[in-house]
């Protein structure tokens, strides 16, 4: 996994706090959900954002603009939900700095158009980096000939295992859903195994383990 973190440039700086309750206009949050905003974010604020007005990059349907928030938190932990919630409500890819005391990451999901309705927009799974400290060295923007390819590129550098040949950036990012659902198999088979005595039923249960790992490791 990739640690970059990127030098945006000053033209494209946006700088508004977004306050919450302009978020939950979009939508209604549960209560529920309404709690989780108050107890872990502190505010959010629109730093910046790409666009072919401040960045001289032509938009595609995929990536009309690339907004970059950023979230100062009251605690490491962020509910996915409270994100996915806030992409809901945004119609643009949307790239997350989340901080909290001395330290940021980056976060961001994989943000499409649908191919039922161009109008909504597809959320999938979410991909970050480590924390790392707040001075982190920032490095300059990848070049790109669109905001599509440069937000395909944002969003590579969050992905834990790199490409494959030729592998377009949606087929990656379901590779990887499908990883992290069969790390999440193996991991539950395992604690079963380790609480099954039966001798027959344990020979069972290591034959499917075997399994789940060999289809694992092909994901890879």
């Amino acid at each position: 996994m990739s640690h970059v973190l990127f030098h945006y440039p000053r033209q494209a700086a946006f700088e508004r706090a977004l306050p919450k309750n302009k978020i939950y206009e979009h939508a209604k949050p549960s209560s529920a959900l309404r709690e989780q905003f108050v107890r872990q974010i502190d505010k959010i604020v629109w730093q910046y954002k790409l666009s072919p007005e401040t960045i001289n990059l032509p938009a595609k349907p995929s990536a009309p603009e690339i907004q970059i928030f950023s979230i100062a938190l009251k605690t490491p932990e962020l509910s996915e939900d409270v994100l996915r919630f806030i992409d809901q409500a945004i119609p643009f890819p949307i790239i997350y700095q989340l901080t909290f005391e001395d330290r940021i990451k980056v976060k961001a999901a994989y943000k499409r158009p649908s191919d039922a309705d161009a109008n909504k927009w597809v959320v999938d799974g979410y991909f970050e980096t480590d924390w790392l400290p707040n001075g982190t060295e920032r490095v300059e923007l990848p070049v790109a000939l669109d905001l599509a390819g440069l937000y395909e590129q944002l969003l590579r550098q969050l992905l834990p295992l790199p490409p494959r040949a030729g592998e377009p950036l949606k087929a990656q990012v379901e590779r990887l859903s499908q990883l992290r659902s069969k790390q999440n198999e193996c991991r539950k088979m395992e604690a079963r195994l380790q609480k099954e005595h039966q001798f027959n039923r344990k020979v069972e249960l290591n034959a499917q383990l075997r399994q789940l790992k060999h289809d694992t490791l092909q994901l890879m």
